[in-house]
């Protein structure tokens, strides 16, 4: 367990990502299972959690922010689809399971990222709060998201496969790819709540510090991590030509400069005071985690 409170916030979670889906027809099922099947598949659940523990810290409700909880985690999974796909990563393996393509197509696949992405901003649109909050909260997905934040990101991989990306490109990189989501993740708990500025601006430092910890550690466990543990494939990376931060600045660097921004992280948290207990317990596991 990470926290105490982390099972129950996780059980929320879990029970209200699957609330929209209902019975579908001949042709709209096969899309629908294959959606649910990625959401199924686990995965840790971090973005939606961050969601609920700063909606928490900046005094909201955290049934009134599990909306917005849910919308984080359907962009991430449709990601998890489509990066999967042929015409990108090409994996055939996602959190110890076929992926999604493997089981229901690639037509199938493509159409379940799409149907998570719309469900979204539905799910956003559906929360029990004020109209500014549920505006503010569509303007920051929709941004972390797209062109600006995690398909930018995606789309910088893509050109830098086979070529000696630098350490600027890798950084810039991953803050919109993985770090983009992270923050808006933060972000969403914050409009929830209400939260002032100050409090917005320590949420954005602290997810930027989380975000690179937690692609350099990917990276990393892409080398010493075990594929029966990660529930994908090692050495990905290398394999696909990609510069990563393994490769440029070596693993005892890399788990250096882990350390350092998770001690930045827990530092954001200050305006918090004790109520950010839960953030600075989640910011080590994931510096320490093996998958």
């Amino acid at each position: 367990m990470i926290y105490k409170d982390f099972e129950r916030k996780l059980a929320l979670i879990e029970s209200a990502l699957y609330t929209p889906f209902k019975e579908y027809v001949q042709g709209q099922s096969e899309v629908a299972q294959a959606m649910r099947y990625t959401l199924e598949s686990g995965g840790k659940r971090i973005r939606p959690v961050l969601t609920l523990e700063f909606a928490q810290c900046c005094g909201g409700n955290e049934e009134a922010a599990l909306p917005f909880a849910c919308a984080a985690e359907y962009i991430h999974t449709y990601s998890l689809i489509h990066d999967d796909l042929p015409c990108m990563d090409n994996d055939d393996l996602r959190r110890g399971r076929p992926s999604c393509h493997k089981v229901y197509g690639e037509a199938n696949a493509l159409l379940a990222g799409d149907g998570l992405l719309t469900l979204a901003f539905g799910m956003i649109a559906s929360a029990d709060l004020s109209a500014e909050k549920i505006r503010r909260a569509c303007a920051v997905l929709s941004r972390y998201s797209g062109i600006e934040g995690m398909i930018g990101g995606q789309a910088i991989d893509l050109y830098n496969e086979g070529k000696n990306a630098g350490i600027d490109s890798l950084r810039r990189m991953d803050e919109m790819k993985t770090g983009a989501l992270i923050t808006a993740a933060c972000e969403l708990g914050c409009i929830a709540a209400g939260a002032d500025d100050e409090q917005i601006s320590a949420a954005r430092e602290y997810a930027s510090c989380i975000g690179l910890a937690f692609q350099i550690k990917d990276d990393i466990l892409d080398i010493t991590g075990d594929t029966a543990v990660l529930g994908k494939k090692t050495g990905s990376d290398g394999s696909n030509d990609k510069s990563t931060y393994v490769s440029l600045l070596g693993l005892a660097e890399c788990e250096r400069a882990v350390d350092s921004l998770t001690q930045g992280a827990v530092s954001a948290l200050g305006v918090f005071a004790e109520r950010s207990e839960n953030l600075r317990e989640l910011a080590l596991y994931l510096a320490k985690r093996e998958k």
